[in-house]
């Protein structure tokens, strides 16, 4: 039978331990596999700091467990794509996936969405979120250095995110629900044990409220019914965590396939949806326990049955797929650096590592015209951190340039930044402070919009852009360590890129705490569009293109 360039066996939705292992396991066995993802491969695990008890892991954050897996799934020739699913069809031999860059064509899908964290719905919970009410300790934490915190939930999350607070709160107060939590004693027992950490059972937030932040929280006691309210001081504020579970991602399934009350996927004993050609892994599922371990095991068994069923449907329409090339995995033999987080004394090459320039080869390959990279700076380590690591990005392509402009000194407001031109001229895209951690994908991204062809668009989305005549700053304000920040700061560069009406510009919370206390940030990310014409406005939490459009208005 002749190879089909055009047609996967499988479209794998979502980037997380199910989908990375299910795209290993398939690539391995030979099946061509693509991996669709809508925000960062890796899933919710990698806002998680410390993985402890992950089979042969003595200790990792999520991010570093999860992009091992990914290179080891594009190791055996797995595919990978950041775009939005907006559809599926099924009911054909060939499924069809219809995403914001365009449609892909399979023979069978594998649902590994996940589920995302769930809203208690507390009076104040949404008006106060961003400004005391959070959801991610490792993005947040650090906002509530030396104040109060409160931690909403019983289960993993609750106890083990709220013993992680006690590294910034000045004490922790955990708020579970039940008469005791409901995850593994061991793992309750960290936050029971911790001295600064307190457990009130049987109890349930009632309201939070405050000012321009949360300032006072009341809850009450299930059984007896009685409130108490805890207020901070004069011109203090208390943070308020909220891990109440999950919600699942199965909106793409809705009318595709049999879903339980709670939007949970119940799937047979070789993991198909009653949808046939869809199966499912991970957190989306009917399951008892919600971990790493589980959905690798999962997606392993899974991606077993998937074979068998694309085995059959080759056979059945003689449709295969070319298979994937395979590299052999490498093992590392040095420890390397992340980006923008290069140690002490570490030389330049360490900054970005060789498999980060294999990835980026084909993005500089693909950008239309040269760009510029302009630098603000200061006298200080900040601006020559910056100036190493722009020299470095440069240097592996000859579309970017570095020049450093004239008449910056000491260590102003927004010094030091770099600012992306194009033909001389600013495109509006700048990032105040270092690009590293999470940021660094999305600045590479912010590159490529700026120098063309840029990321495909809906064409709604497009002429909303093409609309904006007024002058409008977008200021976003993230943390390196925050999972959800590169969404909202891609959507606003690809704006600037495509609109010289607009600029966006990008600020490192860390380096910046006169504009963290400006706009009184307590979440990242945080986004302030200031519009010709228009009163300021400040938004907290993940975004994507639309939803950035609909703020500017």
């Amino acid at each position: 039978m002749p190879a089909e360039e055009n047609l996967y066996d499988a479209v794998v939705i979502g980037g997380g331990p199910a989908g990375l292992t299910a795209a290993l396991y398939l690539a391995r066995a030979r099946y061509r596999v693509i991996v669709v993802e809508g925000d960062r491969f890796g899933g919710q695990i990698t806002i998680t700091s410390e993985v402890v008890n992950y089979p042969g892991i003595l200790s990792a954050s999520g991010s570093e467990l999860t992009d091992t897996m990914r290179r080891q799934a594009e190791a055996f020739g797995a595919e990978f794509r950041l775009a939005q699913v907006t559809g599926l069809e099924v009911g054909d031999d060939v499924k069809v996936v219809h995403t914001s860059k365009g449609d892909l064509r399979c023979l069978a899908v594998l649902m590994a969405t996940g589920a995302s964290p769930r809203q208690v719905g507390f009076e104040g919970e949404a008006e106060f979120r961003g400004r005391g009410v959070a959801y991610c300790a490792t993005c947040d934490g650090e906002f509530f250095t030396g104040k109060r915190v409160f931690v909403v939930g019983g289960g993993f999350a609750a106890a083990e995110e709220g013993a992680f607070l006690t590294r910034y709160a000045s004490h922790v107060t955990i708020l579970v629900r039940e008469g005791d939590f409901t995850c593994a004693p061991a793992t309750a027992e960290v936050a029971k044990s911790n001295p600064n950490v307190d457990v009130l059972y049987n109890t349930e937030v009632v309201r939070v409220s405050g000012g321009d932040a949360v300032d006072s929280i009341t809850y009450r006691n299930r059984v007896t019914g009685e409130e108490t309210t805890f207020s901070a001081g004069e011109g203090e504020r208390i943070g308020v965590f909220v891990f109440a579970g999950y919600a699942p991602a199965s909106q793409l399934l809705q009318g595709v396939c049999e879903l339980d009350p709670r939007g949970y996927v119940p799937t047979d004993a070789n993991h198909m949806t009653s949808a046939d050609g869809v199966f499912a892994a991970g957190d989306l599922c009917v399951k008892e326990l919600r971990q790493v371990a589980t959905a690798v095991g999962e997606a392993a068994a899974t991606s077993t049955s998937m074979e068998r069923y694309l085995k059959a449907a080759h056979d059945r329409t003689g449709l295969v797929p070319t298979a994937p090339e395979v590299r052999r995995p490498q093992v590392a033999t040095t420890t390397e650096e992340k980006p923008g987080e290069a140690g002490a004394g570490a030389s330049p090459s360490a900054l970005i590592d060789a498999g980060m320039r294999q990835q980026l080869q084909p993005v500089f390959d693909r950008m239309e015209s040269p760009l510029e990279l302009r630098l603000h700076l200061a006298d200080d380590d900040v601006s020559a951190e910056l100036r190493a690591y722009m020299d470095e990005l440069a240097s592996l392509t000859p579309k970017l340039a570095v020049s450093v402009a004239s008449g910056d000194e000491g260590g102003g407001e927004g010094l030091p930044y770099v600012e992306v031109c194009r033909d001389g001229s600013p495109t509006g895209l700048a990032f105040h402070g270092v690009p590293g951690g999470h940021e660094f994908t999305s600045f590479v991204l912010g590159l490529y919009n700026a120098a063309g062809p840029g990321q495909p668009l809906d064409q709604a989305d497009l002429s909303a852009i093409e609309r904006i005549g007024a002058d409008t700053s977008l200021t976003v304000i993230v943390g390196l360590s925050c999972t959800m920040c590169p969404e909202v700061v891609t959507a606003a560069q690809h704006i600037a890129a495509l609109n010289p009406h607009v600029s966006a510009h990008v600020y490192d919370v860390n380096r910046f705490p006169a504009l963290r206390d400006r706009y009184n940030v307590m979440s990242v990310p945080c986004l302030v569009v200031s519009r010709e014409g228009s009163d300021e406005r400040v938004s907290f939490g993940r975004k994507g293109l639309s939803q950035v459009l609909e703020l500017i208005g």
